[in-house]
């Protein structure tokens, strides 16, 4: 069941990146991945700060905020 709300997370965190990135979406995979790789750097982020968000929608925040920057670092390494 764990496995399923990480996924689900991701699956959200990168469809919202996408949006707030104004990107065309990388589907319904890309999506988990980017969201799912976005939590991991978005919880870095946060730990390094010394903030801790809890909870689902806590979660769903700091991986969105991950894979924010994940999408722009990628993004940028595209246009190189």
């Amino acid at each position: 069941m764990h496995l399923f709300w990480f996924l689900l997370v991701g699956l959200v965190a990168g469809w919202l990146a996408g949006k707030l990135t104004k990107g065309s979406g990388f589907g319904v995979v890309g999506n988990i991945a980017m969201g799912v790789i976005g939590a991991f750097i978005g919880g870095y982020l946060f730990r390094l700060a010394g903030i801790h968000a809890g909870g689902t929608i806590g979660s769903i925040i700091v991986a969105t905020i991950g894979a924010v920057v994940l999408v722009i670092v990628v993004k940028a390494i595209k246009k190189v």
